[in-house]
């Protein structure tokens, strides 16, 4: 790829819209990122980063001379060649993308004559591009280019994944808008993938399905594990060494959450059926991965025998470590699952902001899971923070009503946690 600072107009603020503009501003690029939110533009400014992310705020700190945070439109398309597309596409009430904040930047675009490219980093449904297109030309800028150019990038290694992805997926309807948008990563560690535009829409969409797929798949024989008495660890790393299977995404637990996999494969299966088709696979993925929490609770109430009265300590609030993220975290539904049956709820996690565990009222916010557990009839990990392998449980499981441990992401070992007093349970593990 040949490529040459460009001047880059990021809209949205969000992970994708601040990974996406720092990691341009470290490839060398002008970068401004507009968002209508001034309270997130002001903590910007100062110096902060409104999300946890790894590595973040160091990569805007050292580019800070590259990158302007701003509300102001006009500033932001002032000497702009190249608008990113970052914002969120929540599920509307019929189940498909709400695209109006992806509207509302297209629209902001029409004055913008100068721009080069208009870019899709959002996911959309696909055929989105070719309805921007068809606004875009209604507004007179049939000149300029446009390239769905999805994000990869995982939370907790966000930075990483955009600088050393396994591909760039460029989809262009125009050679040389292929060639820009393909030169803006000049410098990242990866092959670039050409393709149309509706085939790199599906990409992403397809690439989620089948990761949640393989999640869902491990947690099926783990549950047919617990069942014949087989181990889903020795299964799943036997299983892993097929180099056509790989080890990746085969780890039980008590199913994924967060802000891709729910609204992507969601997203995709509405997608389908607005065609007709029934995506019968992807419907039981989704379907495994609801009753893997509440399967959670009923194992819990097999060994308690009632949850009703008792006290329950969450250990873990984010969908996964590494992020402050709680956007369709298993936690939210083990939670209310708990709630519902007459529980206590208890919880600690490291990094969720108190700003998203307010409206917990149920629930009584601890420092440290050691703090979490005292008093506890019952723990679950939930999310498998390192921080949980340095507790001292043989301290814990006296400081327990009842030491009775559901190990929701096999984070622990099972003889040992058994031999400090543990009544343990884990998944797919005899």
């Amino acid at each position: 790829m040949v490529g040459k600072p460009r001047q880059v107009a990021v809209f949205g603020a969000g992970y994708i819209g601040l990974v996406t503009g720092a990691c341009l501003a470290e490839l060398g690029h002008q970068v401004v990122v507009r968002d209508i939110n001034p309270a997130k533009i002001a903590v910007l400014r100062s110096g902060d980063v409104p999300i946890y992310e790894p590595g973040l705020g160091d990569l805007i700190t050292r580019n800070k001379e590259r990158l302007t945070f701003t509300e102001d439109l006009q500033e932001t398309l002032a000497e702009a060649e190249i608008a990113y597309v970052c914002v969120d596409t929540p599920p509307s009430a019929s189940g498909d993308a709400d695209l109006s904040r992806v509207w509302s930047v297209v629209k902001s675009l029409e004055g913008a004559s100068h721009l080069r490219a208009v870019v899709m980093k959002t996911t959309v449904p696909v055929g989105t591009g070719s309805r921007v297109r068809a606004v875009l030309d209604a507004a007179g800028l049939e000149h300029i280019g446009y390239a769905s150019n999805p994000e990869f990038t995982a939370e907790g290694t966000a930075v990483n994944d955009f600088l050393h992805p396994d591909r760039i997926v460029v989809g262009a309807s125009d050679e040389a808008t292929a060639r820009l948008i393909a030169g803006l990563h000049h410098g990242v560690d990866g092959p670039v993938a050409e393709m149309d535009v509706r085939s790199a829409e599906m990409v992403k969409l397809a690439s989620n399905a089948l990761l949640a797929t393989k999640i869902s798949f491990i947690n099926e024989i783990a549950t047919l594990c617990e069942k014949t008495g087989a181990d889903i660890e020795h299964v799943a790393r036997a299983v892993g060494l097929d180099h056509r299977l790989g080890h990746h995404f085969l780890r039980p637990g008590i199913g994924w959450g967060g802000s891709c996999f729910p609204k992507d494969s969601e997203a995709l299966r509405q997608l389908a059926s607005n065609t007709g088709y029934h995506l019968q696979l992807l419907s039981a993925v989704i379907e495994v991965n609801n009753l893997q929490k509440r399967r959670a609770i009923q194992r819990l109430t097999d060994v308690l025998g009632t949850l009703a009265g008792m006290r329950v300590a969450l250990l873990g609030l984010t969908f996964k470590p590494g992020t402050d993220d709680m956007r369709e975290a298993p936690s939210t539904v083990l939670a209310s699952r708990l709630l519902a049956e007459g529980a206590g709820v208890r919880c600690w996690d490291p990094m969720a902001r108190p700003a998203e565990t307010e409206p917990w009222t149920w629930t009584s916010r601890h420092a440290t899971p050691e703090l979490a557990v005292d008093g506890a009839d019952a723990a679950i990990v939930v999310t498998e923070w390192p921080q949980l392998k340095e507790v001292n449980w043989a301290q814990a499981a006296t400081t327990m009503r009842r030491p009775v441990l559901f190990d929701g992401r096999n984070l622990l070992e099972p003889a040992e946690m058994r031999a400090l007093g543990f009544t343990y349970i884990s998944v797919g593990r005899p």
